[in-house]
């Protein structure tokens, strides 16, 4: 059971848990703002969205057994603690929870065309595995855009379908905000794609993979990540002074706890030279995007 869990990165899909049940109760159910789904619809949409996410995490690992044998030698999973056949079993049940329980939500908020949107997201995470994952740049910016779907993913199916010509301008004031977390989603985990394509160059390299640092070389690509870098601090003191500006708790927090980290991730990736420094960049990502998740709770205080 524990190599299960490990397999399907049971700790990201807590995460994806956490920021949507965070987007239902601590930011629209506060406000009042209508919505589609009752809670045991959201709940399947969240399950829906984990089972696909795990899913992909499985197929991923199949296809990356050959480079994990360089890159992480030790974490090695697949044919060591579970074998092939049972892994790809475990990726076909996942992903049959995961896009039936996304149809019944779909026939829920009567829009059964939005059923798509899963079958789509199953269908890139396995073409990412396979091949998009070996393609210079395509890879990194798919599999960042279906991350940040787990966050706008709410919106589709908790506020568009419950719009009228009474609620259009609250909704879309809402619908907003997630489009805000779901950039901010995307370019930190593109950095972090990039962040550990750097990582694993040695063993993407002996895997015929074409990565940004296997393309153009590691000193480029640090110079690539450390450019991107700089734009979710500059996005973030934006907003804190577009937005955020009037409520001093918020200030305080988006400065501590996200503009701080992320001039320290600048910091940490100007001198980043070995492994463990990559290594050390992509834990510091990931705990940017759980302080990101977290500022949710704040809301009730910032709209006011």
């Amino acid at each position: 059971m524990k190599h299960f869990f490990n397999l399907i990165r049971y700790k990201n899909l807590l995460m994806i848990a956490l920021m949507q049940y965070l987007i239902k109760y601590a930011l629209l159910e506060p406000f009042g703002v209508a919505s589609a789904l009752n809670a045991f619809s959201f709940s399947l949409l969240t399950i829906a969205t984990i089972c696909i996410a795990a899913a992909g995490n499985v197929i991923n690992d199949i296809y990356d057994v050959e480079t994990d044998f360089v890159n992480k030698p030790d974490k090695i999973i697949i044919d060591k603690h579970i074998t092939e056949k049972t892994a790809y079993n475990m990726f076909i049940a996942l992903n049959a929870i995961g896009v039936s329980a996304g149809f019944y939500v779909s026939l829920q908020v009567n829009r059964s065309s939005f059923f798509a949107l899963f079958v789509i997201i199953s269908a890139l995470l396995y073409i990412y595995a396979t091949y998009l994952k070996r393609s210079l740049l395509i890879g990194n910016i798919v599999i960042s855009v279906l991350v940040s779907l787990s966050i706008i993913i709410v919106g589709i199916f908790d506020l568009i379908p419950a719009i009228t010509t009474q609620n259009r301008s609250t909704q879309f004031v809402f619908f907003k905000i997630l489009m805000d977390y779901t950039y901010f989603a995307f370019i930190i985990n593109l950095i972090r794609e990039i962040a550990k394509d750097i990582e694993d160059i040695n063993g993407d390299y002996k895997s015929g993979m074409n990565t940004l640092p296997i393309a153009i070389g590691r000193n480029r690509a640090h110079k690539i990540l450390f450019g991107l870098s700089i734009i979710p601090l500059f996005t973030t003191i934006y907003y804190i002074t577009n937005t955020l500006y009037k409520n001093e708790i918020a200030v305080i927090y988006f400065l501590i706890f996200i503009v701080a980290p992320l001039f320290y991730l600048c910091i940490k990736i100007y001198t980043a030279k070995t492994t463990l420094d990559y290594k050390h960049i992509s834990n510091i990502l990931k705990l940017v995007m759980l302080f990101g998740m977290l500022s949710l709770l704040l809301y009730k205080y910032i709209l006011l």
